[in-house]
């Protein structure tokens, strides 16, 4: 299975995502998964929604390793049943630009700081964050090269001019100049290999703790603050689209119903109502 997911040029996230699935799936019933079928699956999936109380799309990703598992490792179609799933869509929780601006001043050290302005003003994925790299930031160009994307796509972002002062001071903070990584792993940010997605997490955690916020705050929140801030500031869809690096432009579509501009733009029909004054007393 390792082959054919490093064949067909699957990312290392999801490489190892199908494999540790189908390790569970194998697990449950204390067998090897080649000997499992139809059967098996609907009760593993059966018992995914009410044992384990795991949402639709959580059931949704381990069914798309055992897919993958059965039709392109062991060729064997027949095994797979037709699980439709009732897929739930829920909207982000967005940040206010004011919350974003207390995150990124709570931060818990310099370098959660750069971690956190980065996030924001680029809007990557946190494993694209922790790939970056010392030549991917073109500040004769103003933009930031994202290379190997979900779905291995490359992309360029806007490069902020605030954020390149901070890059700036990033670089000239660290004890070891890394040729390679703009942030270098380990506690003293000195190691030969990049940070890994701990690190954007924790950078969030610790600052929404600082900051006093009680949402949830982690890296990919940013990434939706990112987007709908840009349509509120008038950004048009189909460019958020692309700096999202998304396939299909419904993805990029949800911000419509996150952006305040979009949802104050349109009158609810109560406000073209003629009412009588006040509302009747109680009696």
């Amino acid at each position: 299975m390792l082959e054919e997911l490093q064949r067909r040029h699957y990312s290392e996230a999801t490489t190892q995502r199908y494999i540790r699935l189908v390790e569970r799936f194998a697990q449950h019933f204390h067998c090897s998964p080649d000997r499992l079928g139809t059967r098996h699956i609907r009760e593993y999936q059966a018992q995914l929604f009410t044992v384990q109380k795991l949402s639709p799309g959580s059931v949704t990703n381990h069914l798309c390793a055992l897919r993958f598992f059965y039709i392109q490792t062991l060729k064997s179609r027949g095994a797979l049943p037709t699980l439709p799933i009732q897929e739930t869509h829920r909207l982000p929780t967005i940040l206010s630009q004011e919350e974003v601006a207390q995150l990124i001043d709570a931060a818990h050290t310099p370098f959660h700081r750069t971690i956190l302005m980065t996030l924001y003003a680029t809007g990557v994925r946190d494993a694209e964050l922790t790939r970056l790299k010392v030549s991917d930031i073109d500040s004769r160009r103003m933009v930031i090269h994202i290379q190997g994307g979900k779905g291995r796509q490359d992309r360029d972002v806007m490069l902020s001019p605030v954020l390149l002062d901070e890059l700036r001071a990033h670089w000239r903070r660290l004890r070891k100049k890394s040729s390679t990584w703009l942030f270098p792993g380990n506690r003293w940010h000195t190691s030969a290999r990049p940070i890994d997605t701990k690190t954007p997490r924790h950078a969030c955690q610790y600052a929404a703790r600082r900051a006093g916020i009680k949402k949830k705050v982690y890296p990919h929140l940013l990434r939706h603050c990112f987007a709908t801030h840009l349509l509120e500031a008038g950004a048009d869809l189909h460019t958020i689209q692309i700096l999202l690096g998304h396939h299909d432009l419904k993805e990029t579509a949800i911000y419509l119903h996150l952006s305040q501009r979009h949802l104050h733009a349109t009158a609810s029909p109560l406000d073209a109502l003629v009412l009588k004054g006040s509302s009747p007393q109680e009696e």
